[in-house]
């Protein structure tokens, strides 16, 4: 049988088309980590994709140090806990570039289910579903991670709801002024929004806030369980407050302004909300990518 150090590096070997490639690496690497936050600890399962770039004199990128590199953080973060996978995304990055030594460039997406208990309208907790996200980018020497999450809830057309109440103020004029008082009918959306937030060195972010500011821009947040009580509450806030997919970016974009305003001016957010219509058969959608400094001074 040959040694190691006899086997071939087909790796390293010159490819017949010379050509740079922008990114090469493993995608769909499942892993359970651990999370030490200062409250709680949280074990999350992450979906992991990460690349580096690969050179134009190389074939292959030694797809296998990816995987090792992923062992080794998640077997760190079961004996001393990183304080969130924006840290772990950060460390990743840096092993890439040290155990490819080739690459000039790295990078890594996580995401992974995350849990919330919640309150519905009538008090009774249960634990809510979110998408946890992460990115972390090292490109000649600098790094830049972020942290996002993903939330569903409701928005409410304002637009049906207002042509509705002009139609019913035209069929009933007696009844103008109380119409005028009330939310009337429309059709509801089921609305996922994603918020991405870049975290500075020295500056840290709490997931949990980002999911309050997404549903706070909604026309209601959703829940798990519902009674009927507790159905009526949640329509009948929906309607009292409804939404372009539109107004839901803006207000996440509005809340962020104002949450982290004492972030460096060139911290980069992503805000993307997307309304799965009930009366159409496309989906309604509305995005803002910019830095914050863009966002404070409203450009």
């Amino acid at each position: 049988m040959l040694g190691n150090e006899k086997l071939p590096d087909i790796q390293a070997e010159k490819p017949q088309s010379n050509y740079k490639l922008t990114r090469v690496g493993v995608t769909n690497v499942v892993k359970q980590i651990v999370v030490k936050r200062p409250n709680k600890t949280v074990f999350l399962t992450p979906t992991i994709n990460l690349f580096v770039d690969l050179p134009a004199t190389k074939k292959g990128s030694d797809m296998s140090r990816n995987i090792e590199i992923i062992e080794e953080i998640v077997e760190k973060s079961t004996m001393a806990p990183c304080s969130g996978i924006e840290e772990l995304a950060e460390n990743i990055v840096k092993l890439l570039i040290k155990k490819h030594t080739y690459a000039s460039y790295a990078e890594i997406e996580m995401h992974a289910d995350y849990f919330l208990e919640r309150e519905n309208p009538s008090g009774k907790r249960s634990q809510e579903r979110y998408v946890l996200f992460s990115r972390a980018i090292m490109d000649h020497g600098t790094i830049r991670k972020m942290l996002g999450v993903k939330v569903t809830g409701i928005t409410v057309c304002p637009c049906a709801m207002e042509t509705v109440r002009s139609v019913l103020k035209d069929k009933y004029p007696d009844y103008a002024k109380f119409l005028n008082e009330i939310p009337v009918v429309s059709h509801n959306q089921r609305n996922n929004t994603t918020i991405m937030v870049e975290v500075p060195e020295g500056y840290s972010i709490e997931a949990n806030d980002l999911i309050e500011i997404a549903e706070n821009a909604m026309s209601s947040p959703t829940y798990e369980i519902l009674k009927r009580k507790d159905e009526e509450e949640v329509v009948y806030r929906a309607h009292t407050n409804p939404k372009f997919v539109e107004d839901v970016v803006r207000d996440v974009l509005k809340q962020i302004s104002k949450k982290y305003s004492n972030f460096p001016k060139d911290t980069l957010i992503t805000v993307r909300s997307e309304s799965e219509e009930s009366i159409h058969k496309h989906n309604a959608f509305a995005e803002r990518i910019s830095t914050l400094g863009e966002i404070l001074n409203n450009e």
